[in-house]
């Protein structure tokens, strides 16, 4: 990776806007379109055309916004993902996060190539810690008992999972593990948590405080909902389309949150590091 770059980075939130910043620097220009005021050594632009001259361009993580929008929360006005896509050219560098297919396809129409950096690993294993204690954060702001001496259970047992369970057993926490495959329950059994098979959790649910679901596939549906106990906080932070029936949850009084994107809002620093750690990664694998 050159130590010089031409960079712009178009939409998102806080990380997006701390991110310019940590670029910046490091020695880059960086240029910023739909994320407020700049900091100190970012070009704030107006427009997108320059934008096509860039060594890289950063989009938003998730890209997409409805309505075919790019997610830009801090621009003053909605910008279109098409018009982003005609300002720039094939054969640039356009890192975008949590690219859906649709996106995609519209970027490939004008001969671009996305690079996903959410679909990395090394983003997925760090943000795994902002984001389980962005939970635990809102766990003790929510749950009416403390979490010394509560029972909670952690559904799946990937990164997210194996970076809360520990942190909440050493705040005192009784935690169970739910997970799909027999490997995973053996390390959880393993590291000294109860275990649950997640197609088995019917009838297991009622002595649990706190569940926190981590699958983005439904798992507590109005059948698993019911059996909770009257105070028991639900909290997904499971992708779209999650893992929880929100609606049955809420016909039955459940206090059911749904989490996004936490990194960005518990942790904006410390996600734009992850992030330019990343996208440093990639340009380096690429040559630029």
């Amino acid at each position: 990776m050159r130590h010089e770059l031409d960079i712009w980075i178009i939409g998102g939130d806080r990380r997006q806007a701390r991110l310019a910043g940590l670029l910046a620097e490091d020695g880059h220009t960086v240029h910023t379109l739909g994320l407020g005021p700049a900091v100190e050594g970012v070009k704030e632009e107006r427009e997108l055309s320059g934008a096509a001259l860039a060594d890289c361009v950063v989009l938003p993580l998730p890209v997409a916004a409805s309505s075919g929008k790019l997610n830009a929360p801090l621009a003053e006005q909605e910008i279109p993902l098409e018009g982003v896509f005609a300002a720039l050219r094939p054969g640039q560098v356009i890192c975008a996060g949590r690219v859906d297919p649709g996106t995609q396809a519209m970027a490939r129409d004008r001969g671009l190539v996305l690079h996903d950096y959410f679909a990395r690993e090394e983003l997925a294993v760090a943000n795994a810690v902002p984001t389980a204690e962005g939970a635990i954060q809102i766990a003790l702001e929510e749950m009416p008992v403390t979490l010394h001496g509560s029972r909670a259970l952690v559904i799946g047992y990937g990164r997210l999972g194996r970076a809360l369970a520990p942190r909440l057993a050493g705040l005192g926490a009784k935690v169970s593990v739910a997970a799909r495959k027999y490997a995973d329950l053996t390390w959880a059994e393993g590291f000294g948590f109860g275990t649950e098979h997640t197609g088995e959790l019917k009838g297991w649910l009622c002595g649990y405080d706190l569940v926190v679901n981590t699958v983005p596939v439904q798992v507590l549906g109005e059948e698993e909902l019911k059996e909770l106990k009257p105070e028991c906080v639900v909290i997904d932070l499971a992708s779209l389309p999650g893992g929880v029936d929100f609606a049955a949850a809420k016909a039955l009084g459940v206090k059911a949150i749904q989490a996004l994107s936490l990194p960005g809002k518990v942790a904006p620093a410390t996600a734009a590091a992850y992030l330019r750690n990343t996208i440093c990664h990639i340009l380096n694998e690429l040559g630029v």
